[in-house]
């Protein structure tokens, strides 16, 4: 079930003219010249306002979610993403082409741990670092027992910086499920690229498992 009441999400923080990282912010003008009519943008989250899950990607893709401007919408690391959670009742088609599909979100929020797309889809750890604090701002946003899903070790260490918690004490690791501190559930994925599919480092039944463990616990709630 979900929730009663209402609560106020604090998106203020997000800053879709961010230009703080001085590295990104080149590379996104680069990107706006080259290619005409992309988002090449900050790319803000996307879903339930009032959602129990967030899940948290990496950064944003080249012709995915820099393109359409939406979170893994119109790159391969979606279609895995968007049809799983389809199939587990979290969204309401299974494919995320453009941001005007009609694609809705159910008890469930997507972010990524960068707002924008890095070179080589490789952000540097003081770009992860100042970028947290849009992170924190979407974690406090969250009910009480929420869960959270990372997909990557990127997001992983992401999550835990936006809680001051530390590393050492909660490992990254496929299908691990942490009990943080606060009250919250961390889930672990490998992330749905291109390559860990292709790779079959990640499987469809493995991302499948983590997921419906997702919506097991989302049941489970009062």
């Amino acid at each position: 079930m979900r929730p009663s009441g209402s609560r106020e999400i604090r998106m203020s923080e997000f800053n879709i003219h961010c230009v703080d990282c001085t590295r990104l912010a080149s590379h996104l003008a680069h990107v706006r010249e080259r290619f005409n009519g992309y988002h090449g943008r900050p790319v803000a989250p996307f879903g339930d306002p009032l959602a129990r899950l967030l899940i948290v990607g990496l950064a944003p893709g080249m012709h995915g979610a820099n393109r359409s401007g939406r979170p893994f919408t119109g790159d391969y690391a979606g279609i895995l993403l968007y049809q799983t959670l389809h199939k587990h009742g979290l969204a309401s088609q299974a494919e995320a082409v453009s941001r005007d599909d009609g694609l809705e979100l159910r008890d469930c929020r997507i972010t990524n741990a960068v707002k924008c797309l890095p070179p080589e889809n490789k952000p540097t750890t003081d770009e992860i670092r100042a970028c947290n604090r849009y992170l924190q701002t979407e974690l406090a946003s969250l009910p009480k027992d929420a869960l959270i899903l990372a997909l990557g070790g990127v997001a992983h260490k992401s999550v835990l910086q936006a809680f001051k918690l530390k590393q050492a004490d909660f490992g990254f690791a496929h299908g691990v499920e942490h009990r943080l501190p606060n009250g919250f559930t961390l889930l672990d994925s490998y992330h749905c690229s291109r390559y860990n599919t292709q790779t079959r480092r990640l499987t469809p039944a493995m991302f499948d498992a983590v997921v419906a463990r997702a919506r097991e616990l989302l049941t489970r709630q009062p």
